[in-house]
């Protein structure tokens, strides 16, 4: 049996998480050699009963890995084993490292340059401004994003790097052949183009609700810091955040509505000592590494075929990052209906401006 089938097998067989995994590689020396051992030599391991023991050595038997090979093959993916040398460098220091990571698209070495962003699936109409906002801000400046593609915050954080060309890398909680949600599966293929979607879940694996906070220690870990952006008291961002705080990381929270529930679980992490998030720059400056490296390179300018006219910086100097209607902008300047609507429209051209369902726009950055 070649090496990343050993992977492979392991990964499939039930009650087998990275911490046996990683036990049994270290008692055998190597993997390929642990399907011929005798269920007493797997019982010296430790946490491997005779049950389990047994398990093991009927696995070549019992799991059908032609089917995991058949999906590995259509869908591209490539596997990146723990004692890889391209073995992403902050999944190392966890205490339970995958021993196994499912990859479509491409990790690059730029990407220890990252931050996650995460939050409730329930996103409100600030909560995707603020993310919009900061997600856009670092990949601007070549920080790579990281978020578990879920629907809601996750999903805002993907998309907002990639409308500026940037980097992210979605952590999945099911196998890269189950596409969860549903409705992000173009989201998907877009991140394959311009980052990576991982999973240590074998292809065909279902979001179960057990997986989640697994994929959360991967988040963190993978980057030099978590931001919440809205989460309540119960939400499995809380949960990337602590993972975060246990693996040295840094723990940045958004502040929101009093009145919102959404706002409760950030507010419970800024009081327990979670860095405060207004701006990108507050993110920046507390982590040396993308400090160093955003004077390096600075977020881009706009450029002279940006630059605003008069009219465009009256709108913009009224026109607020909350949502706002058209005839807020009405009630504050003396120009014509027409006329604020040919401006927004070049304010949007020049991605400054976003319009939303109702007729409503909100302001994306300073000028």
């Amino acid at each position: 049996m070649d090496r990343i089938s050993a992977y492979l097998l392991l990964n499939l067989t039930s009650d087998i998480g990275p911490l046996r995994i990683r036990r049994l590689i270290e008692h055998f020396g190597k993997i390929e050699t642990i399907f011929s051992a005798t269920v007493k030599d797997l019982c010296q391991v430790e946490n491997i009963g005779e049950k389990l023991a047994k398990e093991i050595l009927a696995a070549p038997k019992e799991i059908n890995l032609e089917k995991e090979w058949r999906l590995i093959e259509k869908y591209q993916v490539k596997i990146i084993t723990w004692d890889d040398e391209n073995y992403p460098p902050g999944l190392k220091t966890l205490s339970d490292p995958p021993m196994i990571i499912y990859l479509r698209g491409e990790l690059k070495s730029e990407d220890i340059f990252a931050i996650s962003i995460v939050g409730t699936r329930r996103a409100t109409n600030y909560g995707k401004m603020v993310t919009e906002k900061l997600s856009r801000g670092l990949a601007e400046r070549r920080i790579t994003i990281i978020s578990g593609l879920a629907r809601g915050i996750d999903t805002c954080a993907h998309q907002s790097a990639l409308s500026v060309k940037g980097r992210t890398i979605a952590v999945l909680g099911n196998g890269l052949s189950v596409h969860y949600p549903p409705e992000n599966r173009k989201l998907e293929e877009k991140i394959i183009i311009s980052g990576a979607l991982i999973s240590e879940f074998p292809m065909s694996c279902s979001p179960d609700r057990a997986n989640f906070p697994r994929r959360n220690r991967i988040i963190a870990g993978l980057s030099f810091g978590v931001v919440v952006v809205e989460a309540d008291k119960q939400s499995g961002a809380l949960i990337t955040a602590r993972l975060a705080l246990e693996q040295g990381k840094e723990v940045f929270a958004v502040p929101g509505s009093i009145l919102s529930p959404y706002s409760r679980g950030t507010h419970l992490l800024i009081k327990q000592g979670a860095k405060l998030v207004e701006e990108t720059e507050d993110i920046i400056e507390e982590i040396e590494p993308l400090k160093e490296k955003w004077k390096q390179q600075p977020a881009r300018p706009v450029s002279s075929g940006e630059k605003l006219t008069s009219e465009e910086k009256e709108i913009y100097t009224f026109l607020p990052f909350e949502p706002v209607s058209i005839d807020f902008l009405l009630s504050r300047t003396s120009l014509p209906l027409g006329k604020i609507s040919q401006i927004l429209l070049s304010l949007e051209i020049k991605g400054l401006v976003k319009p939303l369902a109702g007729k409503m726009y909100q302001r994306l950055q300073n000028v």
